[in-house]
């Protein structure tokens, strides 16, 4: 499979795969001419008496200072060493791999008046695996995401640095290696490659991708745990669900009702007395269908952002180039945002089914062990998943409520959408660590419902948990359990359809 850049319709599987290198992007002829004729505007509109927005002028509040065209080159160039005032730790290879991919389809869409050699080099940085070093800290999200791009970008021009195996390597010892020149920018070029959004997008994608699996996943060890609680299956009913019928919690329902299908364990207390299971049980088609629900919207929305041109100004054509607000990243911040407390309640929910296993009701031992006393059992990594929980909640706050002005007022309205993405990130890669502790606790709670068997793709899963992590009869280091089911989850080995 191939991807045409500028062409093609962008979204989150083909956009990951072109990170990875399973999918090769490249510029098709019609994608060429789109860039060709861009660039022949620009140099129309570089001519100009008229002044047009970091083309003849300086940026942010310098957009009054004209520049003459003997200076251009220069002005691109400390454009980019200016803005690179990044700080923190390296963002992850894929994450930079992805930034680069998004600004390569934007700026092949031909409204940005960059030369073909330009997105050519940047081509050769993906499909050779060259990867620039940009830190993770710096951006405000408005005017783009300005600190990052320019780190992203300074190694066409020779300076900063790429990701090396054990430290970065600068960018110059690199492109000698490749046998490549820096590239002297051109007017605007240095101004299309940091204005656009696709710091945060890259984090919306690289979250979708990491979210979608985790909801499938949270459906799975949820019924897990339903059936070693021995709850109802009458909350997941087809005639309930349609008298409420939000797209997320009836998905939810209907994924529950496939992985009950054919459980003898279900059948065993069909006519049990209980009337009602509590609401981390009965209610996961609502929370789990919210969700859900709020990943869509944010996936709606990167896919739009994914297929558009997000730099200033906006050429036009060779009489008209708009300086607008492209760049300004409030539509996903908020999305994020929103995804953010979607997957923390995840997790909230998650966390109070483990407890529930605890409690030692409906023919449970207390702590998941027969051996109680001399035995802790499961009681001590319920306490973890409570601290995940507390601090998912704390990275709730929403950034993108905030606002701080920069550029001396120029940019006096910013999205703060950098920090949403990273807190997405950082949310995910905690629920990832609650899902595989109730994983363990459903597993152990099945054990005790032995012999009563599960529907097929449960008894599957269950195999698949016993592989690495064993009944626990003693009481034994958990960590090693933890960390395995850790592994697990992110290598995607459980069965979720």
């Amino acid at each position: 499979m191939k991807f045409k850049y500028g062409i093609d319709q962008l979204n989150v599987e083909t956009a990951i795969k072109l990170a990875q290198g399973s999918v090769k992007g490249y510029l098709d002829s019609k994608a060429i001419k789109q860039i060709k004729k861009s660039r022949s505007n620009l140099d129309v509109l570089a001519q100009s008496k008229e002044a047009v927005y970091g083309v003849n002028t300086g940026f942010g509040p310098l957009c009054d200072t004209k520049i003459s065209p003997e200076e251009t080159s220069l002005l691109q160039k400390n454009l980019l060493i200016s803005h690179a005032v990044g700080v923190g730790l390296p963002i992850e290879a894929i994450l930079s791999k992805l930034m680069m991919v998004c600004k390569i389809h934007a700026l092949s869409q031909g409204y940005s008046g960059i030369r073909l050699k330009v997105i050519e080099r940047l081509l050769y940085f993906v499909d050779n695996n060259l990867i620039p070093d940009v830190p993770e800290q710096g951006s405000v999200g408005a005017s783009g995401d300005l600190a990052p791009l320019s780190h992203l970008f300074l190694p066409l021009i020779g300076e900063g640095h790429f990701v090396g195996k054990n430290k970065p390597i600068a960018a110059k010892t690199i492109l000698k290696k490749h046998n490549l020149k820096p590239i002297k920018l051109a007017a605007k070029e240095g101004l299309a490659l940091i204005n656009g959004t696709q710091f945060i997008l890259a984090h919306a994608i690289y979250g979708l991708h990491k979210a979608k699996y985790i909801l499938d996943l949270a459906d799975l060890a949820g019924t897990m745990s339903l059936e070693g609680f021995q709850g109802s299956a009458s909350p997941f009913k087809t005639k309930l669900h349609q008298l409420r019928p939000f797209k997320g919690t009836k998905l939810v329902a209907q994924r529950i009702r496939t992985f009950l299908k054919g459980s003898q364990n279900l059948k065993s207390h069909f006519e049990c007395e209980r009337v009602q299971d509590p609401y981390s049980i009965r209610c996961m088609p609502q929370v789990h269908g919210a969700s859900r629900n709020a990943i869509d919207h944010l996936e709606e929305l990167a896919n739009i952002e994914m297929n558009s041109v997000t730099d200033n100004p906006i050429v036009i054509n060779d009489k008209e180039a708009i300086s607008g607000g492209n760049f300004h990243g409030q539509p996903l911040a908020m999305a994020l945002d929103y995804a953010t407390l979607a997957a923390a309640e995840m997790g909230n929910i998650s966390d109070r089914r483990c407890y529930l296993l605890l409690e030692g009701k409906y023919g449970l031992p207390r702590l998941l062990t027969d051996k109680g006393g001399l035995n802790s059992g499961y009681m001590i990594p319920q306490y973890t998943t409570a601290s995940l929980v507390t601090e998912n909640k704390c990275l709730c706050f929403p950034p993108s409520s905030d606002s701080i002005p920069t550029s001396l007022g120029q940019e006096d309205h910013v999205s703060m959408g950098s920090i949403s993405g990273r807190k997405f990130k950082l949310v995910l890669k905690n629920l990832e660590k609650i899902i595989a502790i109730e994983l363990m606790y459903a597993a152990q709670a099945m054990y005790f419902r032995r012999p009563n068997t599960f529907s097929e793709i449960l008894e599957k899963n269950y195999k698949i948990i016993r592989k690495k992590v064993k009944p626990l009869t003693d009481d034994r280091i958990l960590k090693t359990d933890i960390d395995a089911l850790i592994e697990m989850v992110r290598d995607r080995v459980f069965i979720v359809n």
